[in-house]
């Protein structure tokens, strides 16, 4: 696969991701802890048909014997698809997707810090920038501002946005993961498959939620619209996002997903009437020029500047000879 290919279905897939906001907001009687444990368990039936076409009746051996690896990973997944679901049922849309914004600079962070990775002095900066357009819109749910808004209480606007705050950290860790056994020094077959860790993440969730949805109430019409979210939603892009960690680097991707902010917020202010406020504008402004402003920098300088890229397998051979 070419790195131009990759990059447009990394684009398709934070468009599939996008639509979660806004359907969720079409739901009837599901909410919070209920509509995640659907979501999370049409992900996982999805996943199971999926994989066992794909990997026939060895499936359950594998996932019995899959390394510790491949449990982070379904540990992170398990993160990303539950405190989201949570945060948009205790926030606005464009608030948890701005804060998510901050994923490819916490990715590049911990690239550096788990994988030696070297991060540029811009990026940096922009995670000075990113830091302020968020701590913006904290203080102005402390303030009550935010609550007061949306119709709400400001705490309960506040506890959203630290929920959220979970999907971008686990996303880091995730995609660093993913980075490492891509780009190991194994070879092809050796290397753990990383598919598994999309259903241990979606059983996860789903198990860790469902007592407290308990008892079930979403009606027909939701189910239909939460199928659609655990098959199209989840499994589709993140079984394609797993595939495409082979042709791009944890922080490649990290900012390929940003799109899903813009779109995120456009479909819910065209039809959920969400419209952002003013905290959420003007944080997210900070976040997405820091995000902008980091990849100018890095296109206008050029193979001087260091990139965010992993040892070639090669070369870690050579340093293991040595």
């Amino acid at each position: 696969m070419t790195h131009r290919r990759a990059v447009v279905l990394m684009l398709l897939v934070t468009l599939l991701w996008s639509t979660a906001g806004v359907v969720t907001r079409q739901l009837e009687a599901a909410r919070s802890f209920e509509l995640t444990f659907w979501r999370s368990a049409f992900n996982g039936l999805a996943l199971i048909v999926g994989l066992r076409w794909l990997r026939g009746p060895a499936l359950w051996a594998q996932l019995t014997q899959a390394p510790r690896l491949v449990w982070l990973s379904g540990v992170c997944w398990a993160v990303m698809f539950t405190a989201f679901m949570l945060a948009i049922s205790l926030t606005r849309v464009a608030h948890v997707l701005v804060i998510m914004a901050l994923g490819p600079l916490l990715t590049g962070l911990f690239a550096r810090i788990f994988l030696q990775q070297k991060l540029p002095t811009r990026t940096w900066f922009a995670i000075v920038l990113a830091s302020l357009g968020i701590a913006w819109m904290f203080g102005h749910e402390l303030l009550g501002a935010g609550g007061a808004e949306q119709g709400g209480a400001g705490g309960q606007a506040l506890l959203g946005s630290l929920v959220a705050l979970g999907v971008p950290v686990a996303a880091a860790v995730n995609w660093c993961v993913l980075q490492h056994v891509s780009h190991s020094a194994h070879k092809a077959s050796e290397r753990p498959d990383m598919l598994l860790s999309l259903l241990i993440g979606a059983g996860l969730s789903a198990l860790a939620v469902l007592p407290l949805a308990w008892p079930l109430q979403a009606s027909a019409h939701d189910l239909g619209l939460l199928a659609g979210l655990g098959v199209f939603q989840l499994a589709v892009p993140c079984m394609l996002v797993v595939h495409l960690s082979r042709y791009l680097v944890g922080p490649e991707i990290a900012l390929l997903g940003q799109l899903e902010v813009i779109l995120g917020v456009l479909w819910a202010w065209a039809w959920a009437g969400e419209t952002p406020s003013s905290a959420t504008l003007t944080g997210g402004a900070l976040v997405l020029l820091a995000l902008v402003g980091n990849e100018l920098l890095a296109w206008r300088a050029g193979p001087k500047t260091p990139v965010l890229t992993s040892p070639k397998p090669e070369n870690l051979e050579n340093r293991r000879e040595a």
